[in-house]
């Protein structure tokens, strides 16, 4: 797990076209934790994805594109820039054990079977 010092790091220094506008220290986590779970790809996607709603989908709370740029800036196989990295067009769905000890997840949806399951072509 990304811990605080990791985190106040990649808001300080991960590139981004836009303002900065992070929620919550446990947002860029829960964005980190479901980038993890994707398969990885040798160049980025041409396939944009709405990946912050896909992952506030998942998490159950709201993740600004800041939060999931900062989690792609930190993660260390993660390459490529919002939208565009290099995960598989082919999603795999995160496991829940993954938002385990992630205190904000489920805050604004406490329901985990609200998720979308078609957007997903593989399950962890």
């Amino acid at each position: 797990m990304l811990t605080t010092k990791q985190i106040e790091n990649g808001k300080m220094n991960a590139p981004t076209p836009h303002e900065r506008h992070h929620e919550h220290d446990d947002c860029i986590r829960m964005a980190y934790e479901w980038l993890d779970a994707q398969k990885r790809t040798k160049q980025p996607t041409s396939k944009p994805f709405a990946l912050k709603h896909i992952i506030e989908n998942w998490g159950g709370r709201y993740v600004s594109q800041s939060d999931v740029e900062v989690a792609a800036w930190l993660h260390p196989d993660i390459k490529g820039t919002y939208p565009y990295f290099n995960i598989s067009a082919r999603l795999t769905l995160p496991s829940e054990s993954r938002l385990e000890g992630i205190g904000e997840a489920y805050k604004h949806n406490s329901s985990p079977k609200r998720i979308d399951q078609s957007i997903y072509k593989f399950t962890e």
